[in-house]
């Protein structure tokens, strides 16, 4: 079985501009953000971003890099609007296909079992069909209706298929295995099974044997079937939280949601590595107190 270890940046290198990214996570939990530096430091552009949207949507989005972003929200959590996503949403500076929560997740099960959609009843009679005139309704060939007359109307949500997607565990092992000791799994294992590559970075590598010795299989939550690469990242989700191994740094997310983009990137993005930026961090921390 293959080892598949990659850098950041040998990772972020097999992307291309115009392609659809997938990026795991919730709001601003578990966000695989050492992966989004590392693509900052490259010139991909015109992205379209599929997301459960948090800093992620907002670090590209105010770096320009997004030509259409799909998601049903962008919120660093305790900060209910991201708003470098609110302040590039406002100036249109990229189209936005906006679903509700249900929505997307059949999105991401449509692709994840190669399906071209999936009916649901979320967004029939709401504003959905109507900001989002490229959606679809079908009715059940079956005599399910009312009185069992015609069949029921649903929404047609199309698959999420991505290009390549990016997901952040809390452990996994050479081959790809991911683990998630959290209380959520974010839906990261669809992001990795609809699309055509999928980049795990973790906290810590470890042998595989160990990622069941004190865990519950079940928080084994990607296969290494569904992963091309992956990379140790220790605080790699920073500044979103990675429970249990740590929570959001309120403090850093506020500097990052009050601090102008361009004043923001030149300290903390600028140094040309995660290595750099984790400095940075620690450097600003050191100064707080």
């Amino acid at each position: 079985m293959a080892d598949k270890t990659m850098s950041v940046d040998e990772i972020a290198d097999r992307l291309r501009s115009g392609m659809t990214l997938g990026i795991g996570g919730w709001g601003s939990r578990r966000k695989p953000m050492a992966l989004v530096r590392a693509l900052l430091r490259t010139a991909i552009t015109d992205l379209t971003v599929v997301s459960y949207g948090g800093p992620d949507v907002g670090l590209l989005a105010a770096a320009g890099r997004v030509r259409r972003l799909v998601a049903p929200f962008a919120t660093l959590d305790s900060i209910p609007l991201e708003p470098h996503f609110r302040a590039a949403r406002q100036s249109a500076a990229f189209a936005m296909t906006e679903l509700d929560e249900a929505m997307f997740m059949w999105g991401l099960h449509a692709a994840a079992n190669r399906l071209p959609f999936l009916p649901v009843r979320a967004g029939i009679g709401s504003d959905v069909m109507r900001v989002n005139p490229e959606l679809r309704t079908v009715t059940s060939p079956y005599e399910d209706g009312a009185d069992g007359g015609r069949g029921e109307e649903f929404v047609a949500v199309p698959a999420l298929r991505m290009d390549a997607a990016f997901v952040h565990m809390n452990r996994a092992d050479r081959l790809g295995n991911g683990q998630y000791l959290g209380p959520d799994p974010y839906f990261d294992d669809l992001f990795c099974e609809a699309a055509d590559e999928a980049y795990l970075s973790c906290e810590q590598l470890v042998e595989t044997a160990e990622l069941t010795k004190e865990a519950a299989p079940q928080t084994l939550l990607i296969s290494r079937h569904s992963v091309t690469g992956v990379v140790e990242t220790p605080n790699g989700a920073h500044f979103t939280s990675c429970a249990p191994d740590y929570g959001r740094d309120e403090a850093f997310q506020k500097l990052y949601a009050t601090t102008p983009w361009q004043e923001f990137a030149e300290r903390f993005l600028s140094g040309g590595s995660e290595h750099a930026y984790q400095c940075a961090v620690q450097a600003w921390h050191e100064e707080q107190q």
